[in-house]
C-alpha cells in the first residue's frame, strides 16, 4: 500500500478545500485534517462519520431523503452508513434500510453517486441484530443467538412501535451458521453493486457477532463457543467470506470492548479482543473500528485503549480507528501519538452536518441533538425531516 511509504500515514499536504480564517486552529487540528490513503480510496481527511442508526425511511428502501443526508456530510473523510440489514433474520429495528433485497439497491445507488459527486467516500455497515430484535419482525418466532440468553433489563421496540420487555431468544442451529455467513457476503455484494466504496462489519454493541464473541452472552459447546478462539470463530470467518468476496481492501470491522450495551461485558474482555482484533491483523482487512472511548457506557472489568488494539493488532497496512466522546482537540492528539489513524464522531454530525468545516474554520458546534430526534419512530413519515436534514451550516 501506498500509504506505507509515508510516516505514519502521511501524505504530502493536498489543497486546502475550505476557506480557512483561523490559521492557528487550522495548524492545530493538521493531522486530523490531513489525507489518507485507506486501500484503494484517499481519503481528504481523517474524520469519520460513525454509523449513526436514524430510521428515516418506509419498508427498508432507501430514499432521497437519506441522499439528501447523507451528502450534506460528505466533507467527511469517510461515512458509514447506519446499520443496515443483512437479512430479513436480521432484522429488529423499524424504519431502517437494508441491503437484502435486490430492490434496495437503486435507492443505496442514489446516495452513493450523490456523495462521490461531491467529492465524498462511503462504507455501509453490515448489521444483523440477533438477540435485541423481537418476534413482531418475524412473524412470531423469536430472535436469534448463539445461546438462549435474553437481555434482563430494558425494552425493546416492536414492529408496530411499542415498548415492551425483550424476549428470550432461540439459539442457533449450527447447520443455520453457514447461511449467516453468506447473508453477510451477498449483502456485501449488494453494496458493492449500489455504489459502496466498502463495508463495515457491524461486530459490537451486543448484536449477533458481539454476542458470539462474548463469554456472557455465548454458552455453546460446539466449535462456535467455549474458549476464546471458539467464540472468535464466527466473526473471523464472517470477515474472511466477505474479504474474498469483494476484497480484503474493502472491508472494515467494529468492535465495542468497553462496551455494556445490549447488557454486554464480560471479565475476559482482554482476552477476547486481543484475539479477534489479531485475527483481523492477520486477514489484513483494511481499517479496525474500535469504540474505545466510555461515553457510550462501560462494563467495569476494566478499559481497553487504542494502544491495546493497536499491539493487538500488529499490522501497519491496517488503519485503526477509534471513536466515542471525541473532540477535535483529542482526536488530533490521538492521531498525532499514533495511537489511532482516523477518529469517528457520532453525536457531533446529528447536529452538525458540516463537522468538518467547523473545524477547520474553528466554529462553534450546534447544541447536541436530543434524544427524540435521533430516531425516525418517533415521527411520522411526513416528518421525517426534523431533525435529520434541517440543522443549520455554518458560514465561514
Amino acid at each position: 500500500r501506498v500509504c506505507l511509504t509515508f510516516p505514519r500515514r502521511r501524505f504530502p499536504r493536498e489543497p486546502q478545500l475550505f476557506p480557512i480564517p483561523n490559521p492557528a486552529m487550522a495548524q492545530r487540528f493538521q493531522e486530523l485534517l490531513s489525507p489518507l490513503q485507506l486501500g484503494r480510496i484517499t481519503l481528504k481527511n481523517r474524520v469519520v462519520m460513525a454509523p449513526l442508526t436514524r430510521g428515516r425511511c418506509e419498508d427498508h428502501l432507501p430514499n432521497d431523503l437519506m441522499k439528501t443526508y447523507y451528502t450534506q456530510r460528505a466533507s467527511a473523510g469517510l461515512l458509514i452508513t447506519e446499520g443496515t440489514h443483512i437479512s430479513k433474520q436480521g432484522v429488529g429495528w423499524v424504519h431502517v434500510p437494508g441491503i437484502y433485497d435486490d430492490k434496495q439497491i437503486p435507492g443505496w445507488k442514489a446516495i452513493t453517486d450523490s456523495v462521490h459527486a461531491k467529492g465524498g467516500h462511503i462504507f455501509m455497515q453490515l448489521w444483523h441484530q440477533g438477540r435485541q430484535s423481537h418476534s413482531s419482525f418475524h412473524d412470531g418466532q423469536p430472535a436469534v443467538a448463539p445461546s438462549a440468553i435474553g437481555i434482563e433489563k430494558g425494552e425493546c421496540t416492536t414492529a408496530d412501535i411499542k415498548k415492551v420487555p425483550y424476549e428470550v431468544p432461540r439459539a442457533l442451529l449450527l447447520s443455520e451458521i453457514p447461511a449467516i455467513i453468506q447473508d453477510y457476503v451477498n449483502a456485501a455484494k449488494r453494496a458493492i453493486e449500489a455504489g459502496f466504496d466498502g463495508v463495515e462489519i457491524h461486530d459490537a454493541n451486543g448484536y449477533l457477532l458481539d454476542t458470539f464473541l462474548q463469554s456472557k452472552t455465548n454458552h455453546r459447546t460446539d466449535k462456535y463457543g467455549g474458549s476464546v478462539e471458539n467464540r472468535a470463530r464466527l466473526s473471523i470467518e464472517v470477515a474472511r467470506s466477505v474479504a474474498a468476496a469483494i476484497g480484503r481492501d474493502r472491508v472494515g470491522i467494529r468492535f465495542s470492548p468497553n462496551g455494556v450495551f445490549g447488557e454486554m461485558g464480560s471479565p475476559d474482555f482482554k482476552e477476547q479482543f486481543d484475539y479477534v482484533i489479531a485475527a483481523m491483523g492477520k486477514i489484513g482487512l483494511v481499517y479496525v473500528h474500535v469504540m474505545d472511548g466510555l461515553r457510550f457506557g462501560s462494563h467495569g472489568f476494566g478499559e481497553y485503549t487504542l494502544a491495546d488494539a493497536r499491539k493487538a493488532l500488529n499490522n501497519p497496512a491496517v488503519t485503526l480507528i477509534g471513536n466515542c466522546g471525541y473532540t477535535a482537540e483529542t482526536a488530533d492528539a490521538r492521531i498525532v501519538a499514533g495511537e489511532a489513524d482516523m477518529i469517528a464522531f457520532g453525536r457531533a454530525f446529528l447536529s452538525n452536518p458540516d463537522l468538518v468545516e467547523r473545524f477547520r474554520d474553528g466554529a462553534p458546534l450546534n447544541k447536541d441533538m436530543d434524544y427524540v430526534g435521533w430516531y425516525g419512530h418517533h415521527y411520522k413519515p411526513s416528518e421525517f425531516a426534523t431533525n435529520y436534514t434541517d440543522q443549520p451550516t455554518h458560514q465561514a
